[in-house]
């Protein structure tokens, strides 16, 4: 494999900038950009809090765990994952296996401004949406800390955020281009 084709799995909890930073990542590459939400809803035909109402959130992590397995390109890709996609178990070692995995990562009170924005995320449509991120941010941080190479996204330009990603992709797709020549 071509070290300059490795995809790049951003992961992260909500609210930590995948699907931004995962875009402008992907035009600097010249790879396509894939949202696994975006990709889901197309592919269903509905969105994802739909999904969620209709058919429950175990049968949205299956559709998850099927399109990182098999339902992207297997180069010259961004994927930015949904933000409970690498707390289900042997998702992170999947990603891994299939290229650079990079986690954005923001403290509880960022995400809370950036997530309090939208309306549109299921997870958060309950009678306390703060409580709901606290609890889940709780429980998921020390997932997502061992899941890939942090990158804060706190108070940073987004320009650096990219740069970032971008030299640590660099950096890593040499390495995953090697151990599979």
């Amino acid at each position: 494999m071509n070290a300059a084709e490795v995809n790049l799995y951003l992961v992260g909890f909500m609210g930590t900038g995948k699907t931004t930073v995962g875009r402008l990542v992907a035009q600097r590459l010249g790879f396509n950009c894939l949202d696994s939400d975006k990709e889901i809803e197309k592919l269903e035909g509905c969105t994802i809090s739909e999904i969620f109402s209709s058919v429950g959130e175990a049968a949205f992590r299956k559709m998850e765990k099927d399109f990182v397995e098999t339902g992207h390109p297997l180069t010259k890709t961004v994927v930015s994952c949904g933000g409970g996609l690498v707390v289900q178990s042997g998702m992170t070692e999947v990603l891994k296996s299939k290229g650079v995995v990079v986690c954005l990562h923001a403290s509880i009170e960022t995400i809370l401004e950036r997530t309090g924005r939208h309306n549109t995320r299921p997870l958060l449509a309950v009678e306390d949406p703060e409580k709901r991120v606290r609890t889940l941010y709780a429980q998921r941080e020390p997932i997502y800390k061992e899941s890939g190479t942090v990158v804060f996204t706190d108070d940073r330009p987004i320009k650096e955020i990219v740069a970032h990603v971008f030299r640590i992709w660099e950096r890593q797709s040499f390495d995953f281009a090697r151990s599979r020549s």
